[in-house]
């Protein structure tokens, strides 16, 4: 007799972050969906950048496969953070279902949006 469990199918979202910083310019690739569950991992690891004070901030979305509103939400606490002392955000290499997100959201015109991800020592 085999015994099915439901639910069992539900796998868990892994949101991978990692940085890579060099003179005042940083990094940060995100792999994995960013959501409810997943964006305080994610606003950790701002939160951590931050404080080490890059002026320049990319962030590589090619392997983001899902974002809701509460990790633009990140993003956008993010760039707040960054702007009120001189600093930037940009996004890279979004994938299809990002970059719509950000065109109808309007935040495509909010944050700079690089279609692959720039140099970290580039200025």
């Amino acid at each position: 007799m085999t015994r099915r469990q439901y639910g069992a199918s539900v796998r868990a979202v892994e949101l991978k972050v990692a940085t890579q910083s060099h003179a005042g310019h940083a990094v940060l690739t995100v792999s994995g969906e960013i959501d409810l569950y997943t964006a305080p991992r994610l606003q950790a690891e701002f939160t951590r950048l931050l404080e080490t004070g890059p002026e320049r901030v990319v962030i590589d979305m090619s392997g983001v496969e899902f974002c809701d509103s509460t990790g633009m939400n990140v993003l956008l606490s993010a760039l707040k953070r960054l702007r009120e002392r001189g600093g930037r955000l940009e996004v890279a290499a979004p994938r299809p279902a990002v970059r719509k997100i950000l065109q109808v959201t309007g935040l495509d015109s909010v944050f700079t949006v690089h279609e692959t991800v720039p140099a970290v020592d580039g200025g």
